[in-house]
């Protein structure tokens, strides 16, 4: 390869890791082109696939500022996963064509700078999807918006029917209550009528 199609090449490898969220280091050895092409698939939308040379791979990272993700690995025929979708997705497809091929072995990679194991790659395959999770997310978001809308109306609520019972309970007693003072008010004349007779029948004794 000439010295400007090595640049080219390195160059390209860098700008990948460098817009990738991760990158997952493979070795297909024994893969057909046929099973490369169904991998190449089952990524898409999350990862593209892409064979590499160990050398031009070794001096992007180190441009990247990755290379410490890929140390001691870059041996054999490689290829990486570069991720710019969903890197949970991606790695869950990684894993379940390597159960179905195990020709294919994950050997390691990087997420958001840090350094991943294979293991740690077989452990995010595990996690949910960013899609079920923002689900989840939404659900408990739905349910605690619920839950302080309740709040906000029980008082509101028990305080109308409150309020309600106490307007019940004086058109009930109301009637009652005026008419009260209405008799009282009838005795009154009749009291001081009879006082006022009783006053005349002792003048009369006098005279």
């Amino acid at each position: 390869m000439a010295n400007a199609e090595k640049t080219a090449a390195i160059a390209e490898l860098t700008d990948k890791f460098r817009s990738s969220s991760a990158a997952v280091l493979t070795e297909y050895r024994g893969l057909t082109v046929a099973q490369l092409a169904e991998l190449r698939t089952n990524l898409r939308g999350n990862a593209t696939y892409s064979v590499v040379k160990n050398t031009l791979t070794e001096l992007a990272a180190k441009e990247a500022g990755v290379e410490s993700a890929f140390e001691g690995q870059l041996v054999g025929p490689n290829a990486i996963a570069f991720v710019e979708g969903d890197p949970v997705e991606a790695a869950k497809a990684l894993r379940n064509f390597a159960k179905d091929h195990p020709l294919l072995v994950i050997k390691g990679g990087v997420l958001d700078g840090n350094t991943l194991s294979a293991e740690d790659i077989n452990k995010l395959a595990l996690l949910e999807s960013r899609e079920v999770l923002l689900a989840k997310l939404a659900g408990a978001m739905k349910a605690q918006l619920t839950q302080a809308a309740y709040l906000f109306n029980a008082p509101l609520a028990q305080t109308a029917r409150v309020v309600d019972a106490l307007r019940a309970k004086v058109e009930e007693q109301g009637p009652a209550d005026t008419a009260a003072p209405a008799a009282e008010a009838e005795e009154a004349p009749s009291e001081a009528a009879a006082e006022d007779t009783q006053t005349v029948a002792e003048g009369g004794d006098e005279s």
